[in-house]
């Protein structure tokens, strides 16, 4: 072959390539969480959850409106902070994502929804359990698992009916997340017939918990309750040991992690925790829960910590409301999100007209022999 010969081959493939890259629809997916600090492990789940829908829609070659689709993750870490949490926000808008996934925290999702909704980008949490997130009625706000009234309001029931609980003392650490689950699990035990005999603060770095923990013990209670983190929860149970409360502990879904043995170490003893996650599958869909845990597992070597499933999921429905609307475009695919019913991992997702999951499940958990118990789902 002459040299004309092999230009016009070299100018005929960068053509071929260039047509390709035409057909080429880049989908761009936001996700935000806390993958710096105490909360990092949790973040990190997260995360996982995204990068594995992103590519298993990658391998499936997915087609919007005609064009074959590349789906890409931008991730960033707002380490749990409003101000990184906006920024990160701002980032993602600057950078003409289609959508975006997260944040971990409620103290960051809500003032980031702020930014998310002036760009008309839609933003599905996947883990914020805050009832203020979808209640200050921005139309590109949607969650996919129960919020804090729903699950404070089951815990603060359950401390009365099951465990008895007469006296209780209620900490939280003065976060979005922790004061709202805290709030609702105190009014739910009043109304249940308990007596809330201290509420404390605490903050969500803190790691000595002595003169808290005094006053609670003088208080004699049945439960102790914490709205917060497992990488506070579980040095105070380690603290509450030492201190010789023997109070039973309740958490909502911060503490009730795969982590928290290991952050409590040593000092959590058989059915002392009880605690509740935002979501939950029916036995019909155990089958299918149990092979994205093995997955999961098999693709970044490490267990599923909480919302991993809910993640991949509030992807996948993304992914599934840009299909069927033949676009990409946040203005032309959130109405198709808003009316959606997508069947995944974590059961049937559909949205109520301030975008919270119609019918969201919880499930209630122990610990037993250093690991999490299901104790059972409830709606």
């Amino acid at each position: 072959m002459n040299y004309a010969l092999k230009l016009s081959a070299v100018a005929a493939l960068a053509c071929v390539a260039q047509a390709a890259l035409a057909q080429e629809l880049v989908v761009k997916i936001g996700h935000v969480a806390a993958i710096s600090g105490p909360a990092a492990h949790l973040g990190k789940d997260n995360e996982n959850g995204v990068r594995m829908a992103i590519d298993e829609l990658n391998a499936k070659g997915v087609s919007i409106g005609g064009k074959k689709a590349r789906f890409e993750l931008l991730a960033e870490d707002d380490a749990g902070d409003p101000k990184q949490g906006t920024a990160a926000a701002q980032k993602l808008v600057d950078s003409k994502v289609n959508g975006v996934v997260g944040h971990l925290n409620s103290g960051t999702a809500i003032p980031a929804s702020r930014i998310y909704s002036d760009a008309g980008i839609p933003q599905i949490a996947p883990s914020v359990t805050n009832p203020r997130y979808t209640a200050q009625g921005y139309k590109t706000a949607f969650r996919v698992v129960a919020n804090d009234a729903q699950l404070g309001g089951t815990l603060g029931r359950y401390a009365v009916e099951q465990l008895k609980a007469k006296t209780i003392v209620v900490i939280d650490d003065r976060t979005a997340y922790g004061q709202g689950v805290a709030n609702e699990f105190e009014k739910s035990a009043k109304a249940a017939g308990a007596k809330i005999a201290k509420h404390e603060f605490t903050s969500d770095k803190a790691t000595d918990f002595t003169a808290i923990l005094t006053s609670v013990k003088a208080a004699k209670p049945d439960v102790v309750f914490f709205g917060g983190m497992d990488a506070v929860g579980g040095p105070m149970l380690r603290q509450m040991k030492q201190l010789g409360i023997n109070a039973k502990f309740m958490g909502g879904d911060g503490v009730c992690t795969a982590e928290l043995p290991k952050l409590a170490a040593g000092s959590l003893g058989d059915n002392v925790v009880t605690c509740a996650v935002a979501g939950g599958v029916d036995a019909s869909q155990k089958g299918t829960m149990d092979k994205f845990r093995a997955d999961f597992k098999k693709k970044f070597g490490t267990e599923v910590q909480i919302y991993a499933p809910y993640t991949y999921d509030a992807t996948m429905v993304m992914a599934e409301a840009m299909v069927k609307a033949g676009s990409a475009d946040p203005a032309k695919y959130l109405p198709v999100l808003a009316g959606i019913s997508h069947k995944g991992v974590t059961g049937t997702i559909a949205f109520d007209a301030k975008g919270d999951i119609k019918n969201g499940a919880l499930t209630l958990y122990t610990y037993r022999g250093g690991q999490r118990a299901e104790l059972g789902v409830v709606r």
